[in-house]
């Protein structure tokens, strides 16, 4: 199905990154000539972060969305214990001038299930409110992740905005959702039938451009410039952080949790692979 202002694009089940990738520029060309562009996805698999799928659109001056369903079920509807929904998230991009672009991208659990394994990988606790028991106690103890589920974001408006992310990238594009998702934790071989959705739009259908960019760099600069509570960090925009982390990766490399760093090398090693990872602290 393809429109000029939209597409549902069949992955094949082919690699996460190199589908929604291709969904992107798809739904990039087209917002260019027709103003926005919404694509859809099915039969994709786990992409990864999707802050960096939205961001692909800002150097063409588009705003853009980014939706998927996570690729097993760690959360279960408000009030309920059956694992039926995933973390879901949601990214936004957004152009501005001279101040770093807006890059939002966002888990609709309080966290995502990537840094509860992180955090089990290491043997470190984790906050208070990530997630709950089966009887809604706090659970911080990494040992017991299989005995709990992730919390929504913002209690039931977390979970109402979970839904419509599942309905949206999922049953819109008869990707799977629900009950039909598949845990790529454990089962290797089944197609996964991955969801995911693009918008992008161009800023001038509604003002000038330049105006725009000029008007979100002064809304930047009066928000980190306002006065933060007593004791509280510098005030951020969403994705600064992200970004000074990267640009610090970029620099001084990628840190690797010495557990994922003894993984790498044992895969490595069964198939062949010269050891290329530097374990200096």
């Amino acid at each position: 199905r393809e429109t000029p202002v939209s597409a549902v694009v069949d992955g094949d089940n082919g690699l996460g990154q190199v589908v929604v990738t291709q969904a992107v520029e798809l739904s990039i060309q087209k917002a260019e000539v027709s103003g926005m562009a919404w694509v859809g996805i099915c039969n994709s698999n786990h992409a990864g972060a999707g802050g960096v799928y939205a961001a692909l659109a800002l150097p063409h001056d588009l705003i853009s969305m980014y939706m998927a369903i996570g690729n097993a079920n760690h959360m279960p509807p408000w009030g309920g214990t059956d694992l039926l929904l995933s973390t879901n998230p949601i990214a936004f991009a957004i152009p501005t001038g001279k101040e770093p672009p807006i890059v939002l991208d966002m888990a609709t659990t309080t966290a995502s299930y990537g840094k509860v394994k992180v955090a089990a990988q290491k043997g470190e606790e984790f906050p208070i409110g990530w997630m709950v028991d089966k009887k809604g106690q706090s659970l911080t103890d990494p040992r017991r992740i299989k005995d709990g589920f992730l919390l929504p974001i913002g209690e039931h408006k977390g979970y109402g905005l979970n839904f419509v992310i599942g309905a949206l990238a999922g049953v819109l594009n008869t990707a799977a959702f629900g009950s039909a998702v598949i845990d790529f934790n454990k089962d290797f071989n089944t197609p996964t039938n991955s969801g995911q959705v693009i918008f992008t739009m161009r800023p001038d259908l509604f003002r000038d451009m330049a105006e725009f960019k000029a008007e979100m760099d002064m809304r930047i600069r009066e928000i980190r410039t306002s006065t933060p509570m007593e004791g509280a960090e510098p005030i951020r925009l969403p994705g600064e952080m992200s970004l000074q982390r990267q640009r610090q990766m970029r620099s001084d490399g990628v840190p690797v949790a010495y557990p994922v760093l003894v993984q790498l090398r044992e895969i490595a090693h069964r198939l062949g692979l010269p050891d290329r990872l530097d374990d200096t602290p």
